[in-house]
């Protein structure tokens, strides 16, 4: 009895731990979101934003506040945490600490999809911007479809290493289609897409944070209400079994919130690479796996990281994709290092 009020007393304070580094990183967060609109080519000082939220800055401080950064900055808080829970989702259900949406195609077929749309139109700026979300979308699912299908089996359903090796072929495939198409369009089409692919958060207008959000609104909470799901899969197929959970419904429901959620920040924030990877591993270190935290945690890790990286892209003229990768590759070759 005494071992066990002490584990519990133990685990009591381990959780309160976590859960005050949760808040310590929304804190983060804010204090990113606010360096953020005193930063770019025209500096507005603290007390001028203050002022002009409270409605009394200049037509020009509005004017770059409102409709120029303040946009930019809360796509990149919704893109950071979509890609980060579709990140920690897909380690979760494949067991795989270097999981990420790129790993299974998911990337890749939005972004496939995105450069059709834009080599078929004379114009990307005439589109509706809910368009896009729903073109990236479909192209993800359909990857995503493809490498589940290809995965499966009569015998033992998706096994993880078949969906991880299906996942990395289909995914060489459509970035080779990517860049045989990208090479057929004309100058204009080519620039944008050279951007976009680069990873430029290009849409940055209240348009498209209206047409991200419902998204985001839909697919966060369904995640977050699967945490304890995300648990029974991390122990392994056969335990998950064991322990009463409807394996490939579970692990096909959250694949595709995970595609809902990389598609649509793919189709706004152009194709960005490691968030996905660096933000749950960020989240692991700092509060364990239990996905009740962890999923939390990694939303508001990849937000900081977008945040900070598009603060850093608009100062130094490079696309935030690039700043991105600039950060995460050594990250991700640290990490197979370690695994070695």
């Amino acid at each position: 009895m005494a071992a066990k009020s002490i584990y519990a007393a133990s685990d009591t304070k381990r959780r309160a731990k976590a859960w005050s580094t949760v808040v310590g990183l929304a804190l983060l967060v804010v204090v990113v979101f606010v360096i953020s609109m005193n930063t770019g080519y025209i500096r507005l000082s603290p007390l001028d934003v203050g002022k002009t939220l409270m409605g009394f800055g200049t037509d020009k401080q509005e004017l770059i506040l409102f409709q120029f950064r303040l946009p930019r900055i809360v796509i990149s808080v919704l893109v950071g945490a979509g890609f980060a829970l579709a990140g920690c989702i897909l380690q979760g259900i494949t067991r795989n600490p270097l999981a990420d949406p790129g790993l299974i195609g998911v990337n890749a077929g939005a972004s496939l999809m995105v450069i059709l749309f834009v080599a078929l139109r004379p114009s990307i700026s005439a589109a509706p911007p809910y368009t896009l979300p729903f073109l990236a979308f479909f192209g993800a699912a359909a990857a995503g479809a493809t490498v589940y299908f290809l995965a499966y089996k009569k015998s033992d359903g998706v096994s993880v290493m078949r969906l991880i090796l299906v996942g990395i072929a289909v995914q060489a495939g459509i970035s080779a289609a990517i860049v045989v198409l990208t090479m057929r369009l004309n100058p204009e089409q080519y620039q944008f897409a050279a951007t976009w692919l680069a990873g430029s958060l290009w849409g940055t207008n209240w348009k498209f944070v209206l047409t991200l959000l419902p998204w985001m609104a839909v697919f966060i909470p369904f995640v977050l209400s699967k945490a304890r799901t995300l648990n029974v899969l991390s122990l392994g197929d056969h335990l998950s079994v064991g322990l009463g959970a409807r394996l490939q419904r579970e692990r096909l429901l959250l694949l595709l919130a995970a595609v809902a959620l990389a598609g649509s920040c793919v189709a706004v924030g152009g194709a960005i690479s490691f968030i996905g990877l660096i933000g749950p591993h960020l989240a692991r270190r700092l509060v364990g796996s239990r996905h009740e935290i962890l999923l939390a945690a990694s939303a508001l890790s990849g937000s900081v990281l977008l945040i900070a990286a598009d603060t850093i892209s608009r100062i130094s003229d490079t696309p935030t994709g690039i700043i991105v990768a600039i950060i995460g590759a050594p990250y991700f070759i640290y990490l197979l290092a370690r695994a070695r």
